[in-house]
């Protein structure tokens, strides 16, 4: 059975004009077109693809990928508005559906949201605006210090909220973000607290001292100073966005590799910045 929606692993039955002929379980095959073959194929070898459906609801199988596939979010851009509903641009030839009634609110051409993929109870693919409504806070299978793949969405009082591998409700702490981050975004971060209700705390830093991470960004201080005849006006007290554009790493990182820097007599520190301790 072939998974709509999804990327699958095809077995090749046979090479033809047109394409690669695959096997699609029982009494289905499908065509891969000839345009989107790379390299010839053997009978008996697999090639990924995805399966979506035709304007008639037929599977078809493509080697481009989407923006996102069924059970996850992606940032989509809305190319038409009808009297059936909206329709996004998710990397396909044959646009997205959103449903009215999985609209959050009224969709119009040309903006942008975070779109939620899902099959319909016909066994259509379509989209929804009603993230609430499919990503709930559940911390299932996760834990504290893993690495997760995060979705940006909005932002809040206490920060910015982001969908936790395409499953889950997660917070970013706005006193504890470095860089500017926009809605949409894909980006790594980590499990910083879980919490008893199941709400979770994420931050863009794996949780706990690293000895070996401050002793890199600490040598990365050292060079700076090198290249910058001893001396820089960035300190502990600089702007977490100034330190990330100059180190990549947040203001807590750089204290702790300036701190431990100024322990071992490599640095000094005054008001008017850092200076290299020359041996």
């Amino acid at each position: 059975m072939i998974d709509i929606g999804r990327h699958n692993s095809l077995e090749v039955i046979e090479t033809r004009g047109n394409g690669l002929l695959l096997d699609a379980g029982p009494d289905q095959n499908l065509i891969l077109p000839i345009e989107q073959v790379s390299r010839d194929y053997q009978s008996g070898e697999r090639i990924d693809v995805f399966i979506y459906l035709t304007a008639d609801g037929q599977p078809a199988a493509t080697t481009t990928p989407p923006l996102a596939e069924v059970g996850q979010v992606a940032w989509l851009e809305i190319v038409d508005v009808t009297d059936l509903g909206a329709f996004a641009n998710w990397g396909l030839p044959r646009d997205l559906f959103i449903p009215f009634a999985e609209q959050q609110h009224p969709l119009r051409k040309g903006s942008r949201v975070l779109v939620w993929i899902y099959l319909d109870n016909q066994g259509r693919i379509a989209g929804s605006t009603r993230i609430d409504h499919w990503i709930k806070d559940n911390a299932t299978g996760l834990e504290v210090g893993q690495e997760v793949t995060l979705v940006i969405a909005d932002q809040t009082e206490l920060g910015l909220k982001a969908v936790v591998n395409h499953q889950s409700w997660g917070l970013l702490y706005g006193n504890e973000l470095f860089r500017k981050l926009n809605k949409g975004q894909h980006l790594t971060g980590y499990i910083k607290r879980i919490r008893d209700d199941d709400k979770i705390d994420l931050s863009l830093e794996k949780p706990g001292f690293s000895k070996s991470r401050i002793e890199i960004v600490g040598n990365q201080i050292i060079q700076h100073l090198e290249d910058s005849d001893g001396q820089m006006a960035l300190t502990d007290k600089s702007p977490p966005e100034t330190i990330y554009a100059t180190f990549g790493v947040s203001k807590k990182v750089f204290k702790q590799a300036l701190g431990a820097l100024y322990k071992q007599r490599r640095v000094t520190l005054g008001a008017d910045g850092v200076k290299l301790v020359k041996t």
